[in-house]
């Protein structure tokens, strides 16, 4: 059965190492080698596949935030890409063997070292503060404090009531982006375990396929509604009504 709740590993001082923690040191330390290792091997004309990938697929993606955000994207790119980058390794990461299945017996129940840090809430849920408090923070510096309130605040009756509506749109946003990762994360864990317990070979091998698919799938879905969110946003609202 598996655990609701990370599991708690060892505690330093007051302060609890749960499986999920370890989880996201592993993503961040593989994400922040990966670009150490890329960036002191960079070329002028790439030879290897890893640096023509790499080059690829952020050609891509700043291509579509241009067409989306046009000058605003080069402030929105480092957040898209990286929100998209942890995402998927920390979705991916889950599936590789040994994570949930290797570490200590506690209680007649496996305690494992490592768990996808993706299907713990808290690690969501921190995930879409950072994507809406950063998304407000660039609105305010981009458009400027006036007409940042004058999306929320007015003296005409209907635009305030608007306005609130907007204000409670933000709050759900936070709820919307991270039940909707944790979610989909935690169900395929769930599925995974269960399919792996039944059957050993063969029969697991599709549901892993799935859920490297929807890991993909939902780091494109957080890191895009980021974008969209932080396009919108950085557009005076004074233009939007036009």
């Amino acid at each position: 059965m598996v655990s609701f709740a990370p599991e708690l590993i060892f505690k330093i001082g007051q302060f609890p190492i749960t499986n999920t923690l370890l989880n996201t040191l592993f993503v961040d330390a593989t994400l922040i080698g990966g670009a150490f290792y890329i960036s002191r091997n960079l070329q002028l004309v790439p030879k290897g596949k890893l640096q023509n990938i790499t080059e690829s697929v952020i050609e891509t993606f700043y291509t579509l935030l241009v067409s989306v955000a046009e000058n605003r994207a080069i402030k929105i790119f480092p957040y898209f890409m990286s929100f998209f980058l942890f995402i998927l390794f920390a979705n991916w990461s889950g599936l590789i063997p040994g994570i949930g299945t290797i570490g200590f017996w506690e209680h007649d129940k496996l305690i494992p070292f490592f768990r996808g840090t993706t299907s713990d809430l808290n690690t969501t849920l921190g995930l879409s503060l950072v994507s809406v408090v950063a998304t407000h923070i660039m609105s305010i510096n981009t458009i400027g404090i006036k007409d940042y309130l004058s999306r929320y605040f007015s003296l005409n009756p209907i635009n305030l009531f608007v306005g609130i509506l907007e204000i409670i749109s933000e709050i759900t946003k936070i709820i919307s982006l991270s039940f909707r990762l944790f979610g989909n994360i935690f169900a395929g864990e769930v599925v995974l375990i269960t399919v792996s317990s039944i059957f050993a070979f063969l029969v697991p091998l599709p549901f892993l396929l799935l859920e490297i698919i929807v890991g993909l799938v939902q780091a494109l879905v957080f890191s895009m509604l980021t974008m969209v969110f932080m396009a919108i946003l950085t557009i005076p609202h004074h233009a939007e009504k036009r």
